[in-house]
Order: structure tokens, then sequence, then C-alpha cells
């Protein structure tokens, strides 16, 4: 089973899926830093490049083809290694390992030929041949995928829309009849189909099994549920509440730099104990508040979980 982590819903309703696993730790270093005799050689040719990318290089090269793009489109011919990290924001030495694995070494004192990765990047995406996309589950959702313009632009092209709400069926979305659930299959385009799960978590898994046993391969879901696939079928899954809450976290900090707040069920809760006043729960605790509020005459009897605090 493949399956990576990253969510929304509905039948109209938002990561897991593995790309090629392994790593290639005796690569030779990459970029304009590479080893003599790799200068200028990013043909791909060294050892198969492309087999055995780890799957966070791959999460990261769309990130480097983007940024890499808006070079090309400014007129930009060459870039070094620092330059495309802190455009992506990441480090030089990871930009460089990573390119390293699809056999791009750069040329020392130059850097990257940003057309030639360009194309490169692209060709280990996938980007250079298109790809069917269907889309199951038409609510707001849904047709908003539908109606984004940036998938045929990048080799993606929307060939069908089922849902299997009598209300939505026969509907035209964006150029396309909505199609009952029950009909579907694969296109005979001779392209490969990616399909696109727009539906509530309740139905994601049977829905799933419906696309997978006529033949698709490769899932993008965006239910808040993971789903169970056979070997050989891919998933990612979007998580867009999770993705929220991992930055309401971080606002939380910045909000309050050095003090300490854990509610549980309205309570505050130090050191896995419960404060036994009501009027301190959902108060942020500095350190000398903290001891004050731990003592007897504040707290009464602190529960503890066994026999530590």
């Amino acid at each position: 089973m493949n399956i990576d982590d990253a969510t929304v819903g509905p039948l109209g309703g938002p990561r897991p899926a593995q790309a090629a696993t392994g790593t290639r730790d005796g690569a030779a270093p990459g970029g304009e830093d590479g080893g003599p005799g790799d200068a200028g050689r990013d043909d791909g040719a060294r050892d198969d490049p492309g087999r055995g990318v780890p799957e966070a290089t791959v999460a990261r090269l769309p990130q480097y083809l983007r940024a890499l793009t808006a070079l090309a489109e400014r007129g930009t011919e060459t870039v070094s290694s620092e330059a495309l990290a802190a455009a992506v924001g990441v480090g030089s030495a990871k930009l460089r390992k990573d390119l390293s694995h699809l056999g791009s070494y750069g040329t020392r004192g130059v850097g990257y030929e940003v057309g030639h990765l360009l194309r490169q990047i692209s060709a280990h995406l996938g980007l250079t041949q298109h790809w069917n996309v269907v889309i199951i589950g038409i609510g707001n959702l849904g047709r908003s995928l539908a109606g984004y313009g940036g998938f045929a632009s990048r080799g993606f092209g929307v060939v069908g829309l089922y849902d299997d709400s009598p209300a939505v069926v026969g509907e035209c979305v964006n150029g396309h009849v909505v199609r009952p659930l029950s009909e579907f299959e694969v296109p005979s385009a001779g392209c490969a189909t990616i399909a696109v799960l727009a539906v509530p978590a309740a139905v994601a898994q049977r829905v799933c099994d419906l696309l997978v046993s006529a033949g698709v391969t490769s899932i993008l879901n965006f239910a808040p549920v993971v789903l169970h696939v056979p070997e050989g079928v891919h998933v990612r899954r979007v998580d867009l509440a999770s993705e929220l809450q991992i930055l309401a976290f971080h606002e939380q900090r910045k909000a309050a730099p050095g003090r300490t707040t854990a509610l549980v069920d309205g309570a505050t809760l130090v050191d896995g104990g419960r404060l036994g006043s009501r009027a301190l729960a959902g108060q942020a605790l500095d350190g000398q508040a903290l001891e004050a509020a731990l003592q007897p005459s504040a707290v009464g009897t602190l529960p503890r979980a066994g026999a530590t605090r």
C-alpha cells in the first residue's frame, strides 16, 4: 500500500502516497559545488537517476519547478544553488542533494542552466505528457476544481465529472456533463487517469474501492480519512484542516511567547494535573502565576497521573 499524508469534504464537499522509495546517499554532491568531472553534466545519464528518488525530494520538485518557471519567464539563463534554494525556502545543500538524485550536478562557479533544469524536472514529474483527470463529487469543492485553469497548463486535462446525487447528475459544469457515479469508467484515451475525490469521509472508501476496481491507480483525496488501497495504487491526501491547525499552533505561540497554556475540556492542565479553580481555566500562566496557582490555598488537591506530576 502506498499512502502519504496531507483534507475537506463533500459528495460535493480536502495527503498518503509513496513515489519511488530508497535513497542514493552515495550520490556525488550536486550543484555548482559538485565534484570535478561532474561539472556541466546534468543530463540524467548517471546510474539511472530518478529511480529510488526519496519521497521528500519528490515533494520538493514542484517547488523547484515553480521557481525555475518564474526565472525563465524573467529571462534568467543560469541560477546558483543558493539563489534557487532561497527562492524555494530550503537550504542550498538540500537543493543540491535533491537535484543530484535526478543526475543534475550543475557547473562549478556557474550554477544550473535554467531552461535545461526546468525541462529535466518536468520530465521527472511526468509533465511532458498529458494526464486525464476525473473529479468525483461535484459540490462546492468539486466545482472549483473543475473550473481551475491551472490544470490544463500543466498537462492535466479534466475529462469527466461524477456524482451520485440526482440533483447534480446531468448538470453541465465547466463544459462537462456530470455523470452518475455508477457509470464511472476509465477514459480510453490512452492516457493514465488520476482521480480526484471531493466526497464526504463517510463514502470516500466506497468510492475509492469503485475507482480501484475500474483500474484507477492514482488518487488525490480531499476527504478527511485515510484510504486503504492495494499495492500499486498511490494516494495523496490533502488535509486543509490539519494545515490550518498547524498555523493556529504557531499563531498561539507567537501571541503569548514564554507563557504556558494547555486547555482540555475547558480546564487548564499543568504537568498532567487539572487546576481545581475554574476561575483559572483558560488563563495563560507565567512562571510565578503558575507557582502561585499550584499552592494548596489556590488549588486544593491536585489529581495526579500515577505517582508523578
